[in-house]
């Protein structure tokens, strides 16, 4: 397919981006060409991110066009790229290569990740470092002849280990600073010899978390994002994307844990009493308020990058799906207790929303971990958003040797 480019000087509008739809579909139709061939033109076309520069993905485009490409092309019967699957990549590692990687790194690993053909994963948390990420032990030390980075630690809590290629991670590679100063940010390649994931079964049977363990793992110095020690900046790019992708999802009114509910209100009315009535009607309001914030954020995010504000609406995510969830099992009564199906499972993706009544209870009550803590969230809206006193740290200025552990 020939390559058109917007006009110089002349940021596209929708019927350009309408056009180069029709390009792209004139030229790979979707009903006869393989579903990785058309996944790797839409890239090339500029059509996955439209926001992204052009031969990134993207038509250095606003944000807003990408529901005009998405249309048209659903339209079409246009395969997509399973996002559920590769929502990591998408929504964590892709804006942070971006942001902090060098031309090579973007050109490299971000058409490949876009189409699903690697999917990534996200090594931060460790057991004693979870709410305190910055205190992670996960050691990274350089050799001299090579230049390579020659890592050792255990991470824990991160979903598609188990499926990934490449995984975004940070480990301490000063000892000698304060903690958030001695931290080196790395794309990992989960092939590596020294990489052994293990599954973490979790309350609903299935094994969407693992446990990975890193001996001995050589990293080239050409796969180091950012600058040494200045991972804690890269990092705080990738958890402020993270915590957007959780709780700004893109969604239609009554999606999300609210459907269910919504639909077995109206479906079944022995199920109703009067005082069932007004809960429901509430969460639905609140759902929706949370639905429409989300919206408001994303369009936030289209003249720059996620900040602080991001961390209020995963936090009102998370209350809010465990707050539906548990007025569904409430409404179901016995019906809501049952549990179709506790089989050790590893997934390809993670499901927020998916299965019966049951599932959606024990899922929900991750969401107040995953993607940083409520508590820890609270804190970033406190002083990052309402400007109150900062918490005391004493630890600030102490080098990471010389914390307790």
């Amino acid at each position: 397919m020939a390559e058109s480019h917007p006009t110089p000087g002349k940021d596209p509008d929708a019927s350009e981006v309408r056009r180069r739809v029709a390009e792209l579909l004139a030229a790979y139709d979707p009903a006869r060409v393989p579903r990785e061939k058309f996944l790797r033109a839409r890239f090339d076309a500029g059509l996955a991110w439209v926001h992204f520069p052009e031969g990134l993905g993207g038509l250095g485009a606003p944000r807003a066009l990408q529901a005009v490409v998405d249309a048209e092309l659903a339209a079409a019967g246009a395969p997509d790229n399973d996002p559920r699957r590769i929502g990591i990549g998408l929504g964590m590692a892709a804006p942070t290569i971006l942001r902090y990687g060098t031309e090579e790194q973007k050109r490299r690993f971000l058409r490949p990740l876009w189409t699903g053909e690697e999917v990534w994963c996200q090594l931060f948390s460790e057991p004693g470092a979870g709410s305190d990420l910055a205190g992670l032990r996960t050691r990274a030390v350089r050799e001299p002849d090579s230049g390579d980075w020659i890592v050792d630690g255990q991470k824990v809590w991160t979903s598609s280990a188990h499926l990934a290629r490449w995984a975004i991670l940070i480990a301490r590679t000063d000892p000698d600073v304060p903690k958030h100063q001695g931290i080196t940010y790395f794309l990992c390649d989960m092939t590596d010899p020294g990489v052994e994931v293990r599954p973490l079964r979790q309350i609903t049977g299935e094994a969407e978390f693992n446990e990975v363990f890193l001996t001995g793992v050589r990293i080239p110095d050409a796969h180091r994002l950012g600058a040494i020690g200045d991972g804690w900046r890269v990092a705080q790019a990738t958890l402020m994307n993270e915590r957007v992708a959780i709780g700004g999802m893109a969604l239609p009114r009554e999606g999300g844990m609210i459907g269910p509910l919504a639909a077995a209100w109206r479906e079944r009315p022995e199920l109703r009493t009067p005082e069932l009535h007004d809960r429901v009607l509430s969460a639905w309001v609140a759902a929706e308020v949370v639905r429409l914030s989300a919206e408001r954020v994303r369009q936030q995010m289209a003249a720059g990058a996620p900040g602080p504000e991001g961390s209020g609406l995963k936090l009102a995510f998370a209350r809010l799906n465990q707050h539906v969830s548990g007025l569904e099992v409430e409404l179901m009564g016995e019906e809501g207790l049952r549990y179709g199906d506790w089989t050790m499972v590893r997934p390809e993706s993670v499901d927020f929303y998916g299965r019966d009544a049951g599932y959606r209870y024990l899922r929900a009550k991750g969401n107040s971990i995953e993607g940083g803590t409520s508590e820890i969230l609270r804190n970033i809206i406190a002083e990052r958003v309402l400007g109150l006193p900062a918490e005391p740290r004493t630890d600030k200025d102490v080098a990471w040797k010389d914390l307790p552990r």
